[in-house]
């Protein structure tokens, strides 16, 4: 059984994507890592609480809803008076993005008491006013829930590498499950394999380590287990929110296994490397869907062919 909307928060920015495609055409999406991560689970059926910062102008009211058409509980304080966040995103041929970002991270948090899983990452635990509030939420919510987190760099926002680092390896150290992209590792750590950085982070604190390679696949380190699974062939639009996409369905597979809780912490590390297995290469299936839509727009549930049940305890 999954678990229900109070048990399941997701924490960071909600914006909006301003996407301009190789003919010069500008399109607007709505998106924000955290919030990408939120609708993926409310698609799949998990109906997330979110907790964000949004304003009441006309691209905040869009965000609200597209957030509720897709199952997420918005938490309250999340819609206030400033302006909703911007990202401005550049295609290249292959379907990649460039960003520049105009975002404020001043959120109303609320107590994580209660909460079974939280999910914490990219600009909301690096920009302060809010991310200091964002880790102490992660480090009051250990008592009770499974940690995950994903870095999601985005250097123009935070370029101090060292402070980045410092901080990353600090949530790092709080969490039960990490996913990382080969991307974020490659500039924290410039002078580092990816797998090395993975042996490492997979030692510092968290049960499961996942690093994602795009088309290539990813790497499942869990334990002294080390899993190659391979990516899935699709014809790409974009890779907007693909990276989330495979955060949400990471998660919908722990929350299909039973895995979260702090109470299910030592069943988390004691999973067998054929269930983790089994859950990431749903992960990837969730990603592969997103990347084959234009913008950060995750499949639903009924979109998977019934693969969804898969990971159901």
């Amino acid at each position: 059984m999954h678990a229900p909307a109070s048990r399941v928060l997701v924490v960071g920015e909600a914006l909006t994507d301003v996407v301009t495609a190789l003919d010069g055409n500008h399109r607007e999406h709505p998106g924000g890592s955290p919030a990408n991560v939120a609708v993926t689970l409310g698609r799949l059926g998990d109906r997330p609480r979110f907790a964000t910062a949004v304003g009441h102008d006309d691209r905040g009211r869009r965000l609200v809803a597209w957030l509720a058409q897709s199952g997420v509980v918005l938490t309250p304080g999340s819609v206030g008076s400033g302006p909703t966040s911007v990202a401005a995103s550049r295609l290249d041929a292959d379907g990649g993005a460039d960003y520049e970002f105009a975002l404020t991270w001043a959120p109303d948090l609320p107590r994580a008491a209660h909460a079974g899983l939280v999910h914490a990452g990219s600009v909301a635990t690096l920009l302060e006013p809010g991310a200091g509030d964002v880790l102490r939420l992660v480090e009051e919510a250990r008592a009770t829930a499974t940690i995950t987190y994903d870095p999601n760099l985005r250097p123009s926002i935070c370029p101090d590498r060292a402070a980045v680092r410092r901080r990353v390896e600090r949530l790092v150290q709080l969490a039960d499950v990490v996913k990382v992209s080969d991307e974020d590792l490659a500039w924290l750590y410039p002078a580092e394999s990816f797998e090395r950085v993975l042996d490492r982070w997979a030692t510092a604190g968290p049960a499961v380590v996942v690093g994602t390679r795009g088309p290539a696949g990813s790497v499942l380190v869990a334990g002294d287990v080390r899993t190659d699974v391979p990516g899935r062939r699709v014809d790409v639009v974009d890779t907007i929110g693909a990276g989330d996409a495979f955060m949400g369905g990471l998660i919908h597979g722990l929350l299909g296994a039973g895995l979260d809780g702090a109470g299910r912490r030592s069943a988390l590390a004691e999973a067998a490397a054929a269930r983790l297995t089994e859950i990431v290469t749903f992960a990837s299936g969730v990603a592969a869907a997103t990347v084959a839509r234009a913008g950060a727009n995750p499949p639903w549930r009924a979109d998977l062919d019934g693969s969804a049940d898969l990971v159901r305890a």
